[in-house]
Formats: structure tokens, sequence, C-alpha cells
């Protein structure tokens, strides 16, 4: 299990508001208008932060999907692994990467590392993130992909997800399901056009290969989980 300290510093930021209020319709193209610009106080602050870490095994779970089945990792005999991404409705984070959480899943489901999204959010905090309203969400989208209720947040913490979204690719092994990359998507959450690195692909492109990923862990970008 994990335990890793950050620390904040005095920098300007320009991020977005987070609340339970925020129009889930809003697209990648139109998320800019809901941007927030703060200036961070001079803070040091330690996190602790516990969850898996890259080389522990993941237990499997069994999570409402959207469709009012119960799903599990081991619903899939045939995957290799699995894109296992903590996400929600409201967070103007995680509609910026909602395309690109799709485009994930269309290319590496067949593949072998099908895309298991969970939402890790608890309604009563965030109404917005409330069963029924991801229901909407995913055929809004067009969903390719499980979106999962973590009701009674039991999940999230186990992997140590913080943030929305929150990215773990499990590879499988005989031992079980193995940690090999935690965090981010990719380096750019503003403009897809712009990205250099993109660490989830690369992770399990690299799994498919028989290889190990280069960069196993990143920060993740996004929304607090609203606990």
């Amino acid at each position: 299990m994990k335990q890793i300290k950050y620390l904040a510093f005095a920098l300007p930021f320009t991020f977005f508001a987070c609340g339970s209020g925020e129009n889930t319709e809003t697209s990648t193209e139109e998320v800019d208008t809901v941007a927030v610009t703060e200036e961070v106080e001079e803070e040091i602050e330690e996190e602790v932060v516990s969850g898996y870490s890259v080389g522990d095994m993941a237990t499997d779970f069994s999570l409402m999907n959207i469709d009012d089945e119960m799903v599990s990792l081991a619903d899939f005999p045939e995957a290799k692994g699995y894109i296992v991404t903590f996400t929600c409705n409201h967070c103007p984070y995680a509609i910026a990467y909602e395309d690109r959480i799709i485009a994930l899943d269309k290319k590496y489901k067949e593949l072998g590392y099908p895309v298991i999204a969970i939402n890790p959010n608890n309604p009563e905090i965030a109404e917005d993130d409330s069963f029924d309203k991801m229901k909407v969400r995913a055929q809004e989208k067009g969903f390719t992909f499980p979106y999962l209720f973590d009701e009674g947040q039991k999940i999230y913490p186990q992997y140590g997800a913080t943030k929305t979204p929150h990215m773990f690719v499990l590879e499988k092994t005989e031992e079980g399901n193995r940690v090999a990359y935690i965090g981010t998507i990719d380096d750019n959450y503003e403009d897809e056009s712009a990205v250099t690195e993109r660490y989830v692909e690369d992770a399990v492109d690299a799994l498919l290969k028989g290889e190990q990923p280069a960069v196993t862990e990143t920060k993740a970008i996004g929304c607090s989980i609203k606990a």
C-alpha cells in the first residue's frame, strides 16, 4: 500500500470549479467557461494517501452498473488487464476527458484492456453524481464501457483514488490483477491536440508487448472525490 506525501506551494493555478451544481451538459470545448482562477496561498501541507502502489495486487469488486447489473473484473475472463478510471458526471476535468476515455475503451477493449469506469462520489454531497444521473450521462455520451456506482464509497479508498478522473492500469497475472500504472491520462487536460505524453496509452502498449511501462506513476489531475 502506498503512502505518498504531497507538498503544496504558492503558485497561480487555473483550475475548474468542482461543486455539485455544474452543468453535466458541458462539452470539452466549453470546459473553459467554468474555469476559475485562484491564487493559491503559500501553504506547506502533508497529505498521506493510502491505497495501492505500483506492483500491488488489486482485489476484485462487485458494483452496480448503469444497466442495473452487478459487474466485477472477473466478468471479463478474456481480458489481459483493465483500464480502471474513477470518474463522475459533474467534474469539469472528468467531462474534459470523457471523449478520451471512450477512445481508450474503443482502442484497447478488443486488445484485452477494457475500460471500467467507477463513480466514487457521494450523491448526497454531489447530487449530479446520483445513480440515476449516471444513467443519463452515459446515454448522452454513448459510453461503451461499464459505468459503476461505488455505493457506500468502499472501493475508491482501497485503490487510493483522490481525483476524478484517476486512472489505474491493471495487468492480469497468475498472481492476480497487478497495478502497473497510476495517475492521469495524459499531459494536457485542456487541449487534446496539444498532448505530448499519453501515459495510459503508453502503459497499455508496453504491457501488450510484454514490457513494463516506462512511466508508472503520475499525479492525477481533477476534482477531489466528494466523500
